[in-house]
Order: structure tokens, then sequence, then C-alpha cells
């Protein structure tokens, strides 16, 4: 018995299901990489401008933290007093040393706020800090 010349070996096609499935999970990747960028940047501040500002590529593991107008700090959407906010930021040290940390203030936040926050970043041994501006307006 001969079965081979019954079986026809044609080439195989480009596979679309795997590519679909691919990109579909790409899309889903970006689309909510992008929802967790912007919740930072959605509390109501308005950051002091700068001429040489420019917006930074956001680096991986990047801590935000928003000093209000009245001196509240806000981290992930949380009002955090001195102890919680010292709390944090040394568990975040002992963690990932070299962690970054972006302070955002608001232009009418009184210095001594930034300091105090600077001050609590100081005391969890982080170093890694940056301060965010915005461009201004043409």
């Amino acid at each position: 018995m001969n079965f081979r010349s019954k079986i026809r070996l044609e080439p195989m096609g480009f596979q679309m299901t795997p590519m679909i499935d691919v990109v579909f999970l790409l899309l889903c990747f970006f689309v909510t990489s992008q929802v967790f960028s912007q919740w930072e940047t959605e509390i109501d501040i308005t950051l002091p401008t700068a001429k040489t500002g420019q917006t930074p590529q956001r680096l991986p593991g990047e801590i935000i933290v928003n000093v209000l107008a009245n001196g509240q700090a806000v981290v992930n959407g949380r009002d955090l007093d001195d102890p919680e906010l010292a709390g944090m930021l040394k568990r975040l040290a002992e963690l990932f040393p070299g962690q970054p940390v972006l302070l955002r203030a608001d232009k009418a936040t009184p210095y001594e706020h930034v300091i105090r926050v600077l001050d609590l970043c100081r005391q969890a041994d982080i170093w890694n800090i940056s301060f965010a501006t915005g461009v201004p307006e043409k």
C-alpha cells in the first residue's frame, strides 16, 4: 500500500491567529500602562514653569510625590501625613536602593513644605530626586 501518492504537501500559509493574539496583548499592555502613567498627573497641581523645562521620560518604578498648596503630600491618590510618608519612603529605600522620586509641588506651595518633603526623603536615604516643572506657554 502506497499512501504517499494521496497526500499533498502544500506550503503552510501565514498564520493570522497567533499574530492577532500578540497584537491584542501588546495593545492591552500599552493601554493599561498609559492609564497608570496618567493617574499621578491628574491631581490638580499647577507646576511652576521653567524655560529649560521639558517632559522627561518616566523612569521605571518612579514614585511621584505631589505637594499641594496647603502642604498636603499625595502619593498614588492617597493623602499622607509626615509619619506615613516617611514610613513609605523608608520601606522604598530599603527594598529598592536608588529608588527615583519625582517631586511635584504646586507653584503656590510655600517653600517650607517642599523642604519638609525633601528632608523626609533624606531621612529615608533617598537621593535620586527630581523636580517637575512645566513648559512656559507661548
